[in-house]
């Protein structure tokens, strides 16, 4: 292994700490100063005052924000995550029991926007100003505009309430991925769509294309072989880009259709102010865009031979 490319993997693992550092540093910050507390949460307003104040100090709240605060990071440290304010479980089991269902929510919303893409994208590229052309960058619009806490609740009343298709909410039944994987892809891939329609259309009209084509190649390989290998730098840097944003768009779908992901989790515990368990939320969805973007970083390698050339 070289020294470059020690350097570099050296220094993407310090932007990962630095990264996680400032994600716990604004997220405590704002949480204590969101109005509201968790004792009154967990004990209603009419609690009286002897314990409240014993229900305070159990959980540590008594005490100032800095030692809250180093308390929560030396536990970090051994990683431990502290302990729930609302039901006393570790915040490391909580997420270990919920992230398997955004993972599977994610990747089949992954699938499910690029098996749309690719095929627009690139039969909008092949017949620009076309009827596949209006017909993909009308999807394209059309996906951008409709927001997930709409489209959620459209879908459940069409396919769940009125023809019976598939489940209202939940994961345990058949079918109860469909819809929240619908509606967590459409948005993504409209904009792959985009992505690959431009990106493609430029391609296609390097020199190095019109040789492919003067060869005699099949129009199929001249396009997925020479054209779409070298366009798909972009795309995979947007691939890169929304894997991340997927988990932070699984809050809106999960909590529609009750998923029980770390999205829904993060929801939940919003509202009761629990403070270990909305951290660690946070910083599971904040490590998740700088993995996803370290992954990106990786297939540029695979995709680009002259990065390769210099790594």
């Amino acid at each position: 292994m070289s020294r470059a490319l020690i350097a570099v993997l050296i220094q993407r693992v310090f932007s990962v700490f630095l990264v996680g550092f400032g994600v716990l540093v604004l997220v405590f910050a704002l949480l204590h100063l969101v109005p509201g507390d968790p004792v009154d949460a967990m004990l209603g307003e009419t609690a009286r005052p002897a314990d409240r104040e014993a229900l305070r100090e159990r959980l540590g709240l008594d005490q100032s924000l800095p030692v809250q605060f180093a308390r929560y990071l030396g536990g970090l440290v051994r990683g431990d995550l502290g302990r729930s304010l609302y039901s006393d479980r570790a915040v490391t089991e909580m997420l270990a029991e919920r992230l398997p269902a955004t993972l599977e929510l994610g990747l089949a919303a992954l699938l499910l926007a690029l098996s749309l893409a690719l095929p627009l994208g690139i039969l909008a590229a092949l017949h620009p100003d076309g009827t596949w052309d209006r017909t993909a960058m009308g999807f394209s619009l059309l996906g951008v505009a409709v927001p997930n806490f709409w489209l959620g609740p459209v879908l459940i009343l069409v396919f769940s309430l009125g023809l019976g298709w598939f489940p209202v909410s939940g994961r345990d039944a058949p079918g109860s991925l469909v819809l929240p994987a619908f509606t967590l892809g459409t948005a993504m891939a409209a904009i792959l769509a985009r992505m690959v329609r431009s990106s493609l259309l430029e391609v296609l009209g390097e020199d190095y294309i019109r040789t492919a084509r003067a060869k005699g190649l099949s129009p199929a390989t001249v396009v997925l072989r020479h054209g779409l290998r070298n366009a798909l730098l972009p795309v995979i840097t947007l691939v890169g880009l929304q894997l991340g944003a997927l988990l932070s768009g699984a809050v809106i779908t999960e909590t529609v259709f009750a998923w029980p992901g770390i999205g829904s989790l993060l929801v939940e515990h919003i509202q009761r102010r629990d403070y270990p368990v909305v951290q660690g939320c946070v910083l599971l969805i904040a490590m998740g865009y700088v993995v996803a973007n370290q992954i990106t970083d990786l297939f540029y390698t695979l995709a680009d031979p002259r990065l390769r050339e210099r790594t």
